[in-house]
Order: C-alpha cells, then structure tokens, then sequence
C-alpha cells in the first residue's frame, strides 16, 4: 500500500469520522475508484479501517480479481462533475444526488439518486453515458455533520489508449454497479 497513497483516505477533516465511514461503507463495490499514481480503476475492492488509525480509509482491491482492475486508464479520461451523493433525511430515505445550477438564486437542487442520473444521462449521448468514479479527496462534508461524495465523470472518449472491449466493459461495469445503487 504504500506505493499507492491514493487508496489511503484522511477523515482528520471530518468533524463526524464515523458518520462518513458509515456513509462511504455503502458504496463498497458499488461505485469504482480510481488511483492516479498507478492509472488503475478498482471495480471490486473493500474498504477499511485500521484500528490503530481509525482516521483513515484503506480502499483494498481485490487481488484474486485482477479481471476486475483496469490499467492503463489515462487520468486526463477523468473529469470533475460538481455532482454530489449526499444521504437522504433519514435512515429509510433514498440516496440524493445534488445537481448544482449554474445561475439563479438556488445553488444546487436534491433529488433521488436514480432520477438525477437519468437527468445527466439526458443530456449526454449514448456514446458518452455518465460514468461516475471516484478518487481520493470525493468523500467530503457538506456540512458540518453530513458526509458527501463529490463525483468524477470518466469521459470514454478520453480513453483511446484502451481497446474498444476494454472501453465497453468499464462502462457496462459502472452502469450496473450504478443502476443499483438506490
């Protein structure tokens, strides 16, 4: 791990640790995370927290899946979306995602994850689907007691290093991890 700081993430910032581990817990291989330093993206790892450092987040790729690890993803494919997943109101409610708007007076509107996924998808062309990732430094706090994850978008059409396989099958990975999230 240590060649891999990417995959090591600070919570000292978080004013409520536990709320945004327990938050972040949730997207467990359901969303994928990419690692600048080696330009891999982890589709199926496991996140953890080690007792004598309870403020921080080991993310752990799988290392019996190594079909589940992309390499070669060039950084640059990957686009910061001023999107965030926030928690819904209450333990039973959905997953919000926070769409920001570019003027008027409101800054940003909530709506549940899945339908402000299809609004970004809506503006996009089926060549160019919307592929959230997430990095070091996306789980963040919105305020002060409610844990987020900023989004970054992989742009498929940034990725002509990789095959058009390997391009098909990042995409469909993300898509069904994302359709399942609720």
């Amino acid at each position: 791990m240590e060649q891999n700081k990417d995959l090591v993430w600070d919570l000292d910032s978080f004013a409520h640790r536990a709320r945004a581990h327990e938050f972040v817990m949730g997207f467990e291989n359901k969303l994928c995370v990419f690692s600048h330093s080696v330009n891999q993206l982890y589709t199926n790892y496991n996140i953890f927290v080690p007792r004598e450092e309870n403020r921080k987040l080991v993310i752990l790729p799988n290392p019996y899946a190594h079909h589940d690890t992309f390499n070669n993803v060039d950084p640059a494919a990957l686009v910061p979306t001023g999107l965030h997943i926030v928690p819904g109101h209450s333990a039973q409610a959905p997953l919000l995602l926070s769409i920001p708007f570019k003027s008027g007076k409101t800054k940003h509107r909530l709506v549940p994850l899945q339908m402000g996924v299809r609004l970004v998808n809506q503006k996009r062309t089926p060549e160019n689907p919307f592929l959230p990732v997430l990095m070091k430094g996306d789980l963040r706090e919105m305020n002060a007691s409610t844990p987020c994850l900023h989004l970054h978008a992989l742009s498929l059409a940034k990725m002509g290093d990789l095959s058009a396989l390997d391009r098909g099958a990042i995409a469909r990975v993300i898509q069904q991890r994302l359709a399942a999230l609720g």
